[in-house]
């Protein structure tokens, strides 16, 4: 029995059979369904038709203790989102094992207004790593890639001493590390132009596949004469040396990298794995600065060449 991973700190997103009450692990066993026996049909899915949003009985064996719980089934749609967040949750347990604390993961789905939160969410909680890995794989759009990037052009300059405690950054909450881009040939529309900024500002390598090539935005604003509405693609953008970006050909990665599907299959993530690999090799070339434990100058000298950061 599988039962899909979600972020701990969200509890209301849990999968069913993982919610308080139900408590089920892997290993564990499901036996009967309201009271149907799972072995006399070809699918479990069989005995769960027709029951998202109400409650089933499950008839669970771990090991050779025998017992019953109830849950919630979900519909199709929420399935999905749970296998989805079940593999983000997957890359991220990669990334803190190979990284031992020193790299950070950040998955961005679509890049909508709800997914401001995410990110934001995501991001500030790795904000003091050495590395990052921004994963913008099957990524579906949207338009928040200016804000995304405004964020990782902030630049810390000079640190704050308060008494007694420790030195912080000033600008704060600014990713002072290496940065790597996961991208695929998923990486959809607004995906693609985060992409494309990232290599056109030089903040990190992109790694994995050249993106879908979607890169002309989508208009509402064709009104018909019949009060109806085409929605068109109409808003094409250009590089500062006047070629045309993304459409039609994606964006390519600096480092080429493809996921094999027998590999896929096995659990594996190349693209990933290379990501992790990129930032490693940065860090031991390139160690991120850490604050001094003192300042260098007796308190009111000022140094008039202190403000350059390279």
């Amino acid at each position: 029995m599988r039962v899909y991973r979600t972020d701990p700190e969200l509890p209301n997103d849990r999968a069913p059979l993982a919610r308080p009450g139900a408590g089920l692990r892997e290993g564990d066993v499901i036996t009967a369904v309201n009271g149907r026996r799972v072995a006399d049909v070809d699918d479990i899915a069989v005995l769960l038709a027709h029951t998202a949003g109400q409650q089933v009985r499950l008839e669970v064996r771990r090991g050779r203790e025998d017992f019953s719980v109830v849950t919630v089934p979900v519909n199709a749609e929420r399935d999905a989102a749970l296998r989805y967040a079940d593999w983000v949750h997957g890359r991220r347990e990669v990334v803190e094992a190979a990284g031992d604390g020193r790299i950070g993961y950040l998955h961005l789905r679509a890049m909508g207004a709800g997914d401001i939160a995410d990110f934001a969410r995501e991001f500030y909680a790795n904000v003091d790593r050495e590395g990052l890995v921004i994963d913008v794989r099957r990524n579906r759009g949207g338009n928040i890639d200016s804000w995304v990037i405004e964020k990782l052009l902030r630049r810390a300059w000079s640190f704050w001493q308060p008494p007694h405690q420790a030195p912080y950054w000033n600008m704060q909450q600014t990713f002072r590390g290496h940065l790597v881009v996961l991208t695929d040939p998923l990486t959809y529309s607004d995906g693609e132009t985060f992409a494309a900024g990232v290599k056109s500002l030089n903040l990190g390598p992109v790694i994995g596949q050249r993106t879908a090539g979607a890169g002309v935005w989508l208009s509402n604003n064709n009104t018909l004469v019949d009060r109806g509405l085409m929605r068109a693609a109409q808003t094409g953008q250009f590089g500062a040396d006047g070629r045309w970006l993304i459409e039609g050909t994606g964006v390519g990665p600096d480092i080429v990298v493809d996921n094999l599907p027998h590999a896929t299959w096995r659990g594996e993530d190349a693209q990933l794995q290379r990501g992790i690999a990129e930032l490693q090799r940065r860090l031991a070339e390139q160690p991120v600065v850490q604050p001094p434990a003192a300042p260098i100058r007796p308190r009111g000298e000022a140094a008039d060449d202190a403000y350059r950061i390279d």
